[in-house]
């Protein structure tokens, strides 16, 4: 669509052109807001509605009507999407809204009485049988051919792997729960097959992802399934064990520190997955974690992740921290100092506390002012850069494996390494050279880095 947002959230699928003789199909603008799991939600969506015969169009004036696919999850989510629906009505007037803040459906029409229809979060049937009542399918077998890999919205050589749904944690400043319900596992012979089919696409990087991927078949009591003639439990170990032998990059992300994630460090240490653990920490002070009720101590946490280390000395792990949450005292900042500084961890991002409508840490006293929690983030942001520009300084002179996602009119090319997931951790920028292309391996020379990225010289190409 023509929102400059919604644009970078979900790339537009073009329009096809329509065969003589046949009725033009009936047109669908689409936009997705929101985390990569929203976008998962999108891709299903898209799939079913080009697999019923609707065209997905990139504007609004091509389109016969609109799906808001919203985020809910903090307050200037909720208004960002409030901004896309209003948007949507005005440039169009046909509009369906889908996701998170679907669950609010009452604010949704208290701001835009009109909509169409407002279904909730993981309803991909009530979203699509929305679109069917509000402009009907129109079946042609020439219209209707989808790739078996289904509808993509991200670049042809990575893709979101969902394997769960829901979660069991009751954290104080979430409502995650309350919108998409306790976990929900898909089988892992449902997971591997759709894996396979991504691969057969050209993808070369799964990103596998859930609200609590450590809990991951926790719900089916680990249930064995079948893929390729071999046993695999519904476990992330099954699980990770299985992916490894794709032969494409693996990349875990939201993985909470239990000891069972200690059995898939090995994999990685071989190899078979990326050596990345993308693990949402939250806090580093213990008492600020019984607040948030996060179901990992802090003093536990930087034992376990000496532990990976010493199996896997290249691992990169990424999290993200909350400053100013509800009675956040000095000392408990400072504590949270302490345990970046002792964790060195290679990725962070952080935000101030922002509250959340539902969510249990609103009845928490001790609201900490806005200028102190900006001014805690200033402090936490400068202290880990010097940690990550150190970090990053220390692969200079090494060769890389990267996957490159850009080549740039001047030829250089905008590529990741393992350590790098796309749109939240860095990249490596790759000098100009003809051989370069996007979405093929290379192998690079580095060169330079400073506080996020990476520089290099192309060394040699790596498979297609």
């Amino acid at each position: 669509m023509s929102r400059r947002k919604a644009t970078t959230a979900a790339r537009s699928i073009p329009r096809r052109g329509v065969r003589a003789g046949t009725v033009a199909a009936p047109r669908v603008g689409f936009v997705s807001l929101g985390c990569p799991k929203a976008l998962v939600d999108s891709e299903r969506i898209l799939t079913q509605l080009k697999v019923d015969g609707y065209d997905i169009v990139p504007t609004y004036d091509d389109a016969d009507v609109v799906v808001v696919n919203t985020c809910g999850f903090i307050e200037s989510a909720v208004e960002e999407s409030l901004e896309a629906i209003g948007e949507a009505m005005a440039e169009n007037g046909k509009v369906i809204v889908t996701g998170c803040l679907g669950a609010r459906e009452r604010l949704i029409r208290e701001r835009h009485p009109h909509v169409l229809a407002v279904t909730g979060p993981q309803r991909y049937e009530e979203v699509v049988g929305a679109v069917h009542r509000h402009l009907p399918p129109q079946h042609d077998p020439y219209l209707d051919l989808v790739p078996p890999q289904g509808v993509k919205l991200t670049p042809r050589h990575y893709a979101y792997l969902k394997i769960s749904e829901g979660c069991n944690h009751r954290c104080t400043f979430c409502i995650i729960p309350s919108m998409r319900g306790d976990l929900v596992s898909r089988p892992v012979d449902e997971v591997l097959r759709e894996a396979e089919r991504l691969v057969a696409a050209g993808v070369k990087e799964l990103l596998v992802i859930s609200q609590d991927t450590s809990a991951y078949g926790v719900d089916l009591r680990y249930a064995e399934r079948s893929w390729r003639n071999r046993p695999y439990t519904t476990s992330l170990t099954g699980l990770c064990s299985a992916l490894g032998e794709l032969g494409v990059w693996v990349r875990l992300h939201y993985v909470y520190p239990y000891p069972h994630v200690e059995e898939i460090i090995p994999l990685m240490a071989e190899g078979k997955i990326l050596s990345y653990l993308d693990i949402p920490l939250q806090h580093g002070s213990p008492s600020v974690l019984r607040r948030m009720k996060r179901p990992a101590a802090a003093e536990g946490t930087l034992a376990r992740i000496e532990g990976w280390r010493r199996i896997c000395p290249d691992l990169t792990i990424r999290s993200t921290f909350i400053v100013g949450f509800p009675g956040e005292t000095d000392r408990e900042f400072e504590e949270l100092l302490d345990f970046i500084a002792a964790a060195r961890l290679d990725r962070v991002g952080c935000f101030t506390y922002s509250p959340v409508e539902g969510a249990a840490a609103n009845d928490l006293v001790g609201a900490v002012p806005e200028e102190v929690k900006e001014e805690r983030r200033g402090r936490f942001m400068e202290a880990q850069a010097a940690i990550s520009r150190a970090r990053l300084a220390e692969k200079v002179g090494r060769r890389l494996q990267v996957l490159v996602d850009e080549v740039r009119p001047d030829g250089a090319g905008i590529a990741r390494s393992s350590a790098d997931a796309p749109d939240i951790d860095g990249v490596v920028i790759i000098e100009p050279h003809a051989a370069l292309r996007a979405g093929q391996f290379a192998t690079v020379r580095v060169t330079g880095s400073s506080d996020h990225d990476l520089k290099g010289t192309l060394a040699e190409q790596g498979h297609a």
